[in-house]
């Protein structure tokens, strides 16, 4: 059950749906590993790996073992909706204990607030479930990839060199969204192609 601590996802979630974004940049069936994953998106890798175990039992990605093994998406990301994703790691999403099945709250029937709670929650997992895992690689950028874009300018910067800081909205600059896809035609192609595809 994802239950809404303070209406915010868990962390597991959160971690889920990084990692498979990452895995959707990727040709569908390519294998890849999780330390790379991790990388991309600076996820723990103890943490993600343990989540991909269910998301290979729920059939959304599959594993490779051995030398060079690692996970792969099992279907289109175009086909694999958020909601799919959140309820394959932590069950059915529900905004408070009274919208379970058989919950036991001595005020769910007849009650005006579990019946407003339970129309934002069917809203909420109508967006989800109306998002498309390509939709969102398409909106992404890897917090890794930016991270470590960030740090060689930093370095770059400490060493001496005169490469400015990009400043807010600058589009060129080094740590600027459009360098970190230049860097990493991988990532652009296929976001790109995710951007396509909607």
């Amino acid at each position: 059950m994802v239950w809404f601590h303070r209406m915010q996802i868990t962390k597991a979630a959160e971690y889920g749906v990084l990692g498979l974004i990452a895995l959707s940049r990727r040709p569908l069936g390519e294998v890849v590993m999780i330390d790379v994953l991790c990388e991309e998106e600076a996820v723990p890798k103890s943490f993600l790996g343990k989540i991909f175990q269910s998301l290979c039992k729920s059939g959304l990605i599959g594993s490779s073992r051995g030398s060079g093994g690692g996970f792969y998406l099992a279907k289109p990301a175009s086909e694999i909706s958020v909601l799919e994703v959140l309820e394959s790691i932590e069950g059915p999403i529900a905004l408070q204990k009274c919208l379970e099945v058989d919950s036991g709250c001595e005020h769910s029937r007849g009650c005006a607030l579990c019946g407003l709670l339970a129309e934002a929650q069917e809203r909420m997992k109508e967006v989800f479930a109306g998002t498309s895992l390509a939709t969102l690689a398409g909106r992404h950028l890897p917090n890794g990839l930016i991270q470590q874009a960030q740090q060689a300018q930093h370095v770059r910067q400490f060493a001496g060199s005169r490469i400015p800081l990009a400043a807010p909205g600058d589009p060129s600059g080094p740590g600027s969204t459009a360098t970190v896809l230049a860097r990493n035609p991988n990532l652009a192609r296929n976001s790109n192609s995710a951007r396509n595809s909607n």
